[in-house]
């Protein structure tokens, strides 16, 4: 009932917030190529604007977002298999080294089933996101 209670009053506390963001909308600039690469920059609205620069003042590049994302994900992904990859290897040390105790085994097994099952999840989940990244990539194209 405490935590009910907590729980309730924190979102009576909460709720003002939200209805005032939802009450306050903004009507944004019609978007063209010109405002979505810095057509406005400084406020001078016959400036063109152009990638390089929104690239130059922000030191960031013109990368495609997707393109980003899809390099991020295989990255998070190449980490994710490594460790997969290490699990196995502990497992099977684990396991040459158990000199005939079964409970070492068993954990050894436990150990290399896992990293089984997640090196399986990792690739998995690679095929996945490059069909979706590609999809995406060649849709929007």
């Amino acid at each position: 009932m405490k935590k009910f209670l907590v729980i309730f009053i924190t979102m009576l506390a909460i709720a003002p917030v939200f209805s005032l963001a939802l009450a306050n909308t903004v009507a944004a600039a019609p978007l063209n190529e010109n405002t979505a690469w810095g057509g406005y920059w400084n406020g001078d609205r016959n400036n063109t604007g152009n990638p390089s620069d929104i690239a130059n003042a922000t030191g960031l590049g013109v990368k495609d977002p997707r393109e980003i994302a899809a390099k991020v994900i295989n990255v998070i992904l190449g980490f994710l298999g490594i460790i997969a990859v290490v699990l196995i290897l502990v497992g099977g040390f684990m396991w040459m080294t158990a000199a005939g105790n079964d409970d070492k085994v068993a954990t050894a097994k436990k150990i290399m089933t896992a990293g089984i099952i997640g090196l399986v999840i990792v690739l998995a989940a690679f095929g996945i996101a490059k069909f979706v990244i590609n999809a995406l990539i060649t849709a929007t194209v």
